[in-house]
């Protein structure tokens, strides 16, 4: 009998989930966690390097995902998709 390998699948600090709309003349944003606590919105992504750093966690590549996750979107989506 073989065994398989589990895929690795990373839990990264750094969650940032879909994009919600804001009320009625104030842009959208994006709910931020970080280690699993709800840490606030994000607008755009300078918001999340900014939040990130101020919880002593420095983003080198947005596009590491045992670092941080995009959910709903990539680090590009700060829109709601009709």
């Amino acid at each position: 009998m073989t065994e398989q390998a589990a895929p690795h699948i990373s839990q990264p600090r750094i969650l940032v989930l879909g994009v919600c709309p804001g009320k009625p003349g104030e842009p959208p944003f994006r709910i931020m966690e970080i280690d699993g606590e709800v840490v606030g919105r994000a607008r755009t992504v300078t918001d999340v390097l900014e939040k990130a750093a101020s919880f002593g966690i420095p983003i080198h590549d947005l596009d590491d995902p045992d670092v941080v996750r995009f959910v709903g979107g990539d680090k590009y989506t700060w829109t709601i998709r009709h």
